[in-house]
C-alpha cells in the first residue's frame, strides 16, 4: 500500500497572538474567516497587514486565524531575502532565538521582537494516520513528489495531534522548485 499524502503550498502569512490583535484592528476584535483552510478549525482571515522589513514592505498580507499564543510570520527563503530579515528555518510555533519584524495597519504598529520563521515542511496527521503509515510525531521522514520536476523531499518532520488532517506543508520556494501546484500528492517513503 502507497502511503499518500496531499501536497498543499503554504505562502507567506502572520499568525497573531489577541493582544497584538487589539493593537492592530481594536481591543476585543475578533478575526474574521474568509476561508477555511485544510486543518479544522484554521482559516484565513479577511483581515490583511503590511509587514515592514529593512528593505521592504509587504503590504495586504495574509492573517491565519484563529489567535495564537505568539505571534510569528512565515515566509519562504526568497520573501526574506527581499523584506531583508535572516531566514531561520524552524517548526510552526518554536520562535526563540528568530528575528523580528514590524506589522502595521491603519489602526496600529506591532514591533515583534521575534517570530520570523521559514517554516519547516512537515505533514500534519492524525493518530490514526500516523499508525497507518506507521510513523510517530516528530519523525524525520522523505516525500517523493512526481511532477515535471519529480524530487524527493527529505527532512519532513511529522506532526501528530488528534485535531489535524492528513497534509503535507511546504513553502512557495519548494513548490516552485518542484513544480508543485493544486492537486499534488506525494509519496511518504522512510
Amino acid at each position: 500500500m502507497k502511503k499518500e499524502v496531499m501536497v498543499e503550498v503554504s505562502a507567506r502569512h502572520v499568525h497573531l497572538s489577541q493582544e497584538h490583535v487589539d493593537i492592530l484592528f481594536g481591543i476585543g476584535y475578533q478575526l474574521t474567516p474568509d476561508k477555511w483552510l485544510s486543518q479544522p478549525g484554521q482559516f484565513l482571515s479577511k483581515e490583511r497587514v503590511n509587514v515592514i522589513g529593512s528593505k521592504k514592505t509587504f503590504e495586504n498580507v495574509a492573517i491565519l486565524g484563529p489567535v495564537r499564543k505568539n505571534s510569528q510570520f512565515e515566509l519562504s527563503l526568497t520573501d526574506c531575502r527581499a523584506i531583508g530579515v535572516e531566514g531561520v528555518l524552524r517548526e510552526s510555533g518554536y520562535i526563540d532565538d528568530t528575528p523580528g519584524i514590524t506589522i502595521e495597519t491603519p489602526n496600529g504598529k506591532v514591533l515583534l521582537d521575534r517570530g520570523v520563521i521559514v517554516a519547516k515542511r512537515h505533514i500534519h496527521m492524525t493518530p490514526q494516520d500516523a499508525s497507518d503509515f506507521g510513523v510517530e510525531d516528530k519523525q524525520i521522514v522523505k516525500v517523493k513528489v512526481n511532477t515535471d520536476r519529480e524530487v524527493i523531499f527529505g527532512d519532513v518532520v511529522v506532526r501528530v495531534h488528534e485535531n489535524f488532517a492528513l497534509a503535507m506543508h511546504i513553502d512557495t520556494d519548494e513548490a516552485n522548485a518542484a513544480f508543485i501546484g493544486k492537486g499534488v500528492i506525494g509519496e511518504v517513503i522512510m
